[in-house]
This record gives structure tokens, C-alpha cells and sequence, in this order.
């Protein structure tokens, strides 16, 4: 009769995909957190990922493409795990690893910094630091094949993982929000933008998505020039978001906007969003509030000036330590960053005046 006991490797791999379905069977879903916009017949809603464990929205990201390697066998028991990533991504996978009782190593960019590697020590992780930033990649394949351990490549794995997991906010967002006119998310790996985009076209919903991008990122002009291959070379100064060369997981098919944001705007904004709902949210989220006030504006111009409808942006994360970056004037200062114009414009906004940003610009 033969043997039907599972190999030791597979058991291991189905103890590990239990409890990463476990985690997320019992994570509820996360709110939405409204924002004022002093206008009648207009919503702006923040779907709060800092509601997820460990707060971040880069935890789904992080299980869905654990969940896959594991399944696929490039995961098994002991595998040390690599990551290239400048921020929340290396917190959330940190902590599943810590959960799985794998090692994990993140590669971020910059010269070593205590104050950013002590979280991820924290959680058992280990660090290295690479300059010049876009070497963060190479590094990591490097050290994934020196130990025998398996690179992760977020920026090319977890759009495809997701879509294969199902492990994506998009269901619980239109399920919250039926009526969304709008869905606004930052964009890193493209991997959020992409399964709200999925979502609206395989439901036939009629919500229209709109990409929100950092200064010094590829996506707004490789989506306004139709150049894929387009690079700034720059790294984003707003953490989790914009990149310096367009990833695999931008696919512009899915967008109906890719809107430009301020460095200084997403910081004034940031702060809007913390006054409004109390938390600590980073720079993305700021980005994705901007442009969703830019929406809004242009909602309440629609049918001659009477047209309204609701905004869902993506608040990404709220941490203490985001209190040290975009809501610290002397951070801003030393970034060449002057968020007051941005403010003023946030609050005459809100106040029930006109949209009007600094420099003219208007709602795209």
C-alpha cells in the first residue's frame, strides 16, 4: 500500500500557507475614514490600511507573494529571505518571516542608518545598506544566491501574486463603497493600482482609477509619453511610492489618470489627512489625498458646476516615525520642501471655497 503521509517539506509548506490564510481570514476589513471637503454633494473617503497588522497596506502584498512562493516551492522550511525595498515593504514581510521562522534580510538604499535598521531588528530581521540606490537589486539576487535563500522582488512579483491570491483590498473597497466615483492609489510595484483596476473591469463598475505619483518617478512621464522604458534615476523623497525606472507592475492600460503631485503638496496634504482622522499617516497617503482633492474639484465641475460623487483614496500606512519626515517643517526645510501654499489651498478648499493649487494648477 503505498505511503499517502505528505513529504516533510510539504507539510511544513502546508503549515505555512494555514497560517498565513489564517491571517488573513481574521484580519476584518479596514475602514473608511472620511475627510471633509466643505462641499455638499462630494465625499472623500480614506480606506485605512493602517488598520492592517503591523500597520501597513504593503502586508497584503507581503502575504500574497509568500503565499505563492511558498505554493510554488521557491519557499521551504529554513529559506533565508531577501528583499531590495527603501521602507514599509521590509516591516511587513519582516514580520511574517519572524511569524513563519524564517530569516530575513532587507537591502535598502543609502548608507547604513541605526535609526531605520532598529524597527527591522525589532522583528529579528537583518540589514543591509547599498548605495548608489538602484544597486539595492543586484545586491539583493546576490546575497538571495551567496546564502541559498530566495529573493523576494517585490517590484516584479507582487502584482502577479496578488492577482493569482485574490489578496487584495479592491473587493473590500467597492463592497464598502459601491458608489465610488473615483479610486485614487499610490503607486510602488503597481501592485494595489492593479487589482483596484482589475476589479473595475471584471464587475463592469463604473469607478474610474487614478494613479497618484511623487516628484522624481517614472510613471507620470512614462504614461504621458507612452515610454515604458523611462527612468529618472532619481529615488522618490515619499516613502513607498515612485520609482526611479518603470517596474513591471505599472500596466497603464489599467489607469484612466496618472496624476503628479508636489513633493510639498503631499506633505501639506499628509497633514490634512492627520488632522482629519488623527492618525500618523505617511507621505503616500498625502500624495493620494492630494489628488483626490484635485478630483473632488473636478466631480463638483461636472454637469455645468452641479455635478458631485465620492473619492476613495488609499491611506497606506500611519506610523510615529512619519512624524520626524512630511509633518516636520525642519524635515521639510532641509528637503527644499515649503508645504504652507499647499496648506492654504487644502484649507480654502475645504472651507467651501475653489479649488485653486499654487501655480494654477488645476484639476486634471
Amino acid at each position: 500500500m503505498p505511503d499517502t503521509e505528505p513529504a516533510p517539506p510539504a507539510r511544513w509548506a502546508a503549515a505555512a500557507l494555514r497560517l498565513l490564510d489564517a491571517d488573513r481570514d481574521t484580519t476584518p476589513p479596514t475602514p473608511l475614514r472620511p475627510v471633509p471637503t466643505g462641499h455638499d454633494g462630494v465625499r472623500i473617503l480614506l480606506k485605512d490600511e493602517s488598520a492592517l497588522p503591523g500597520g501597513t497596506l504593503k502586508h497584503r502584498a507581503a502575504r500574497a507573494m509568500l503565499r505563492h512562493a511558498i505554493a510554488s516551492g521557491r519557499i521551504t522550511e529554513n529559506t533565508p529571505l531577501v528583499e531590495a525595498t527603501g521602507g514599509g515593504a521590509a516591516h511587513a514581510q519582516a514580520a511574517l518571516a519572524k511569524r513563519l521562522g524564517l530569516p530575513y534580510t532587507a537591502v535598502l538604499p543609502g548608507e547604513p542608518d541605526p535609526a531605520r535598521a532598529a524597527p527591522l531588528h525589532d522583528l529579528g530581521a537583518d540589514c543591509r545598506f547599498v548605495t548608489p540606490p538602484l544597486a539595492i537589486y543586484d545586491a539583493a539576487r546576490r546575497l538571495a544566491a551567496e546564502t541559498g535563500g530566495c529573493f523576494l522582488d517585490q517590484f516584479a512579483a507582487a502584482e502577479p501574486a496578488i492577482d493569482r491570491a485574490g489578496d487584495d483590498l479592491a473587493a473590500e473597497l467597492f463592497d464598502q463603497a459601491p458608489d465610488a466615483s473615483w479610486v485614487v492609489a499610490g503607486i510602488g510595484t503597481g501592485a494595489t493600482a492593479a487589482s483596484l483596476g482589475r476589479r473595475i473591469r471584471t464587475r463592469g463598475l463604473a469607478a474610474r482609477l487614478a494613479v497618484a505619483d511623487p516628484e522624481n518617478s517614472a510613471y507620470f512621464p512614462a504614461w504621458t509619453l507612452g515610454a515604458p522604458d523611462y527612468a529618472t534615476g532619481m529615488p522618490s523623497r515619499i516613502e513607498g511610492i515612485g520609482r526611479p525606472r518603470v517596474e513591471p507592475g505599472f500596466l497603464p492600460g489599467l489607469y484612466d489618470l496618472v496624476v503628479p503631485v508636489p513633493d510639498a503638496a503631499s506633505a501639506a496634504a499628509a497633514r490634512a489627512a492627520r488632522a482629519a482622522t488623527g492618525l500618523p499617516v505617511g507621505g503616500s497617503t498625502g500624495t493620494c489625498l492630494w489628488a483626490a482633492l484635485h478630483l473632488a474639484a473636478r466631480l463638483l465641475r461636472e454637469d455645468g458646476g452641479t455635478g458631485g460623487g465620492t473619492v476613495v483614496a488609499v491611506l497606506g500606512d500611519a506610523h510615529p516615525r512619519h512624524l520626524k519626515t512630511v509633518h516636520d517643517d525642519a524635515w521639510c526645510a532641509a528637503k527644499g520642501l515649503d508645504p504652507a501654499p499647499f496648506a492654504a489651498a487644502i484649507d480654502r478648499f475645504t472651507g467651501g471655497g475653489p479649488w485653486e493649487p499654487p501655480g494654477g494648477q488645476r484639476a486634471p
